[in-house]
C-alpha cells in the first residue's frame, strides 16, 4: 500500500470563519497550543471562529519556547490536552512542530494556524525537534499531515517582517534542493509530483518577493503578498509531503545545520531561512549552475538576504569546521554526487570572491 496525505487550506482575512465547516466533524473539544506572541495575535480571531462552531476550548497552552521532546512530554501530561479531541497549533515553525508531534504522538487531528510565513511547517508531516539549548536534535518522520491549514494574511502582514524575509529564503531552497536531489533517480509517482510542484516554491518568490516585502512593511494585503505566503507555506509544504525526505532537502539545509556551530550565528539570532538562502548559493556553485546562481545572487542582493560570510557573522577561519559539520546531516545522503567538506569550502571561497567583485 502507498499513501500520500496532504492538508487543505483556507486563506483570507476571514479564514478562521471556516473553522465550523472544517473542524466540527473531528470532535467537540479543542486545545490551543502556541507561542506567546502568536496567541496574542491570533487567539481572539480563533475564539471568534470557534464560537460559530460550537466547539469547546479545553485550554490555551504555551508550547514551551522550544520544539523539544521535553515540552511535548509536558504538554501530553496536561489535562487540557488529554481532554481535547483535536489540537490547534498556532505560531511559527517551532510552535507548530511542537503541536504537530504532540498530535501525532497522541493520535489526534491537527489544525495549524500560522501567524508568520517563515517555513512550510504548517503544511508538512515532518518536524524538527531541538535540544533545550536550541541545537538541532532530530527530525520526526510521519506521513500523517495536519488536517487543515488556516492562513490569515492580515496576521502575517502585521507580524515582524523579518519572518517573511527569512521565509522567502527558506522556501526558495525547496526547488533547487528537490530538483537536484532527484536528478537521475527513478522516482515514484509521489516523489515526482513533489519535485514538479517545487517549482512553485521558487518562481512566485523570484517574481513577487521584493514587492511582497514592501507590502508587508506597509501592512497591506495584496495579491503579491498572498502568492508569496502560499509559496512559502503551501507549495513548499506540498513538495515535502509528496516527495520523500531525500528528495525534498539538500545541501542548503545541511549548510544551515553546519553554520549553527559558529557561536556568533546563534548569538546574533540569524534565522533559519536566512542561513538556508546562503546555502542555496553554495548549492548552485557546487552544481556549476552559474546562470541560475547569478539569478539567485541578484535576488538575494535585492532582498538583502546573505551573499557572503560577513552577512551571517561567519569568518573565513570557520569555513572548514562548518563544512565538516554540514556533511554529517542526512539532507545530502541522497544526491547525484557525494558532497564533501572540501567542495563546500571551495564554494564558500568562490562566493566570497564573486561577492567582492560584484559589490
Amino acid at each position: 500500500m502507498k499513501r500520500t496525505l496532504s492538508p487543505g487550506y483556507t486563506i483570507g482575512t476571514d479564514a478562521y470563519n471556516d473553522i465550523p465547516t472544517i473542524c466540527t466533524r473531528f470532535g467537540h473539544k479543542a486545545v490551543i497550543v502556541g507561542g506567546k506572541r502568536a496567541l496574542e495575535a491570533a487567539e481572539k480571531k480563533i475564539l471568534d471562529g470557534l464560537r460559530l462552531s460550537g466547539l469547546q476550548v479545553t485550554g490555551v497552552e504555551w508550547y514551551g519556547g522550544e520544539a523539544s521532546v521535553e515540552n511535548i512530554h509536558r504538554l501530553r501530561a496536561l489535562t487540557s490536552v488529554q481532554n481535547a479531541d483535536m489540537i490547534f497549533a498556532v505560531g511559527g515553525g517551532k510552535a507548530i512542530d511542537t503541536g504537530k508531534v504532540l498530535a501525532q504522538d497522541t493520535n489526534r487531528p491537527l489544525f495549524t494556524f500560522p501567524t508568520i510565513a517563515s517555513t512550510c511547517a504548517p503544511f508538512t508531516s515532518q518536524g524538527i525537534l531541538y535540544f533545550a539549548d536550541g541545537r538541532p536534535d532530530h527530525y520526526t518522520y510521519s506521513r500523517i499531515t495536519p488536517n487543515h491549514v488556516f492562513i490569515d494574511p492580515e496576521i502575517i502582514a502585521n507580524a515582524p517582517e523579518i519572518y517573511l524575509w527569512a521565509g522567502i529564503g527558506d522556501a526558495l531552497s525547496k526547488h533547487y534542493e528537490s530538483s537536484t536531489s532527484a536528478r537521475g533517480q527513478n522516482l515514484e509517482y509521489s516523489d515526482a509530483m513533489g519535485v514538479v510542484i517545487s517549482k512553485m516554491s521558487a518562481e512566485p518568490l523570484l517574481k513577487h518577493g521584493i514587492q511582497a516585502m514592501k507590502d508587508c512593511h506597509e501592512h497591506k494585503i495584496t495579491r503579491e503578498l498572498e502568492e508569496v505566503i502560499l509559496s512559502i507555506i503551501v507549495a513548499t509544504g506540498l513538495t515535502a509531503n509528496y516527495a520523500q525526505f531525500d528528495f525534498s532537502t539538500g545541501p542548503a539545509h545541511a549548510v544551515y545545520s553546519g553554520l549553527l556551530i559558529v557561536p556568533e550565528v546563534k548569538a546574533n539570532h540569524h534565522l533559519h531561512g536566512e542561513l538556508v538562502s546562503y546555502g542555496i548559493l553554495l548549492l548552485l556553485l557546487m552544481d556549476k549552475r552559474l546562470d541560475e546562481f547569478e539569478r539567485v545572487y541578484k535576488f538575494n542582493r535585492g532582498m538583502k538576504l546573505p551573499t557572503r560570510l560577513a552577512d551571517i557573522d561567519v569568518k573565513p577561519e570557520h569555513m572548514k569546521a562548518v563544512a565538516e559539520e554540514s556533511v554529517k546531516f542526512p539532507d545530502i545522503r541522497t544526491y547525484p554526487y557525494k558532497i564533501t567538506p572540501d567542495m563546500i569550502v571551495k564554494a564558500m571561497q568562490e562566493l566570497e570572491e564573486y561577492d567582492a567583485k560584484t559589490r
